[in-house]
């Protein structure tokens, strides 16, 4: 077991140190100034996705949203992503993006923060992780989902809508 522990760190280890250092995407709490707000309306569709390091959904579904995000932030969409880790879970959200190489930024907020945000926006309560929240190129919510989202109906959404 030990040796698996080893081998297992060794590969994260070489993995972290052989990342381009442009695919670190930003990691930034509420509490520096930053809101969904600076990301909204900009002529583009943005996609929010709130997720935990320890969200075993989000951890499955990061890399479509990685991909999506690069196909898309060129031309008509892009990705923020919205991590409940809080202050005391800070290190765990950026391990959690080294380890999937996020490619979109994204903030940090503690949960009951993240949950009034959710609830501010939509008028619902919040549910859990993974959630995503669609905004119009207006900056208007036009959907939002708890749970996993494939892509191609985020995709089908924008091209309808």
């Amino acid at each position: 077991m030990g040796q698996l522990i080893k081998i297992r760190f060794f590969w994260l280890l070489l993995a972290a140190l052989t990342m381009p250092l442009t695919v670190q995407a930003e990691l930034a709490s509420f509490e520096d100034g930053l809101s969904v707000d600076r990301y909204k309306a900009d002529g583009k569709w943005l996609v929010v996705m709130i997720w935990a390091s320890d969200c075993p959904i989000c951890n499955q579904e990061i890399d479509s949203y990685k991909e999506f995000h690069e196909a898309h932030k060129g031309n008509d969409a892009r990705v923020l992503g919205i991590s409940l880790d809080g202050e005391s879970g800070k290190q765990a959200a950026r391990d959690f993006m080294q380890r999937h190489a996020v490619n979109f930024p994204s903030l940090i907020g503690e949960p009951l923060e993240v949950a009034a945000m959710y609830s501010e926006q939509t008028g619902l309560s919040f549910r859990g992780t993974p959630t995503f929240l669609v905004y119009n190129p207006k900056g208007e919510l036009s959907a939002q989902q708890v749970g996993a989202v494939p892509t191609e109906l985020i995709v089908h959404h924008i091209e309808n809508n």
